[in-house]
């Protein structure tokens, strides 16, 4: 091991901060070309019922994608301070840099990003994940190991086992049940579209509020770490605690947009079961072809009496014999 400025290089190779998550880019990409391949019978549907298709089909994916992604992201809690903090163990070296705690419902990732980047001859630009399903402890001695800055080191030690605050309590089982409900209300969405393909609308709607349900469910399950006491982080002089972010308030929209699309399902398959049938292109149930009026027609009696002999003709023919 060599020293440099009282800075330790632990990384062999830099390490190149976190752009976007490759399991986020892979779900955009499948719903992408569900959009496409779908959008593409556009040109096959006549009349006014391709524009409602066009926004069934987006609306309907993005839910979808949406309830997916929720499952990934890493931003349903967060927090962030600019402060100067000591940069790394054994050293008094003292940089000023942005924090950010991202909390997901699998893991939380870490932020620090110097003002400037480079200081000290290095650049300091980490991203740091720590997961839920892993140990937390083996995951923090991994850190140590790797000398991530004492920022991040602070922060992760709040979530292991032996801290006192208990985050890793609150988080870890809030999240796990926040994942469930959300996976729950996927597997309601997509029982909702097959249901809108069939003539039974009106339990696709109630499908549709199902998934709104589950949604408002997760989001529940997520904000029990509110009701307990909140362990406020505190790095240098400045202070810091979490606070709902972009996927909590994304996951309320959600629910609120199926809960409107189920509530107008119901109304009005109640009130002009026809129509919503018809917008929708599943079949009617009816009996109007015994009130079809054909008109007048010709009949031939020479063809029919050449192809068939009915058994009322033969019994009259028999009898003049």
């Amino acid at each position: 091991m060599t020293f440099y400025d009282d800075i330790y290089p632990f990384y062999p190779l830099q390490r190149t901060a976190f752009i976007f998550s490759g399991r986020l880019l892979t779900i955009i990409l499948v719903f992408l070309v569900l959009a496409v391949s779908l959008l593409l019978i556009l040109p096959g549907i006549r009349g006014k019922s391709r524009l409602f298709w066009m926004f069934r089909i987006i609306i309907s994916l993005f839910i979808g994608a949406v309830i997916v992604a929720l499952n990934f992201t890493s931003d349903w809690a967060e927090a962030s301070v600019t402060t100067n903090a000591t940069y790394k163990s054994f050293s008094n070296a003292v940089i000023n840099a942005d924090i950010g705690l991202h909390v997901g419902l699998y893991g939380i990732n870490v932020t620090l990003k110097g003002n400037p980047v480079v200081q000290f001859n290095e650049t300091i630009n980490y991203n740091e994940v720590f997961s839920w399903h892993g140990t937390m402890k083996e995951e923090y001695e991994d850190a140590l190991e790797r000398g991530l800055p004492n920022p991040i080191l602070y922060i992760a030690e709040k979530f292991t086992l032996t801290s006192p605050c208990g985050l890793i309590f609150q988080y870890r089982y809030s999240g796990r049940y926040a994942s469930a409900t959300l996976w729950t209300a996927f597997c309601c969405w997509m029982l909702a579209n097959i249901l809108f393909s069939m003539p039974v609308i009106l339990y696709a709607g109630y499908m549709m509020i199902a998934t709104a349900a589950f949604i408002f469910f997760s989001m529940a399950s997520f904000s029990t770490i509110m009701n307990v006491p909140q362990c406020v982080f505190s790095i240098g002089t400045a202070s810091f605690e979490t606070e709902y972010s972009h996927s909590f308030w994304l996951a309320l929209a959600t629910g609120v947009l199926c809960t409107i699309i189920g509530i107008l399902v119901v109304m009005f398959n109640c009130l002009v079961p026809e129509k919503i049938k018809e917008a929708f292109s599943v079949g009617v149930d009816s009996y109007d072809d015994d009130d079809v009026s054909y008109g007048e027609g010709y009949m031939n009696s020479v063809f029919i009496d050449g192809v068939t002999i009915s058994p009322l003709t033969t019994k009259i023919t028999a009898d003049h014999i």
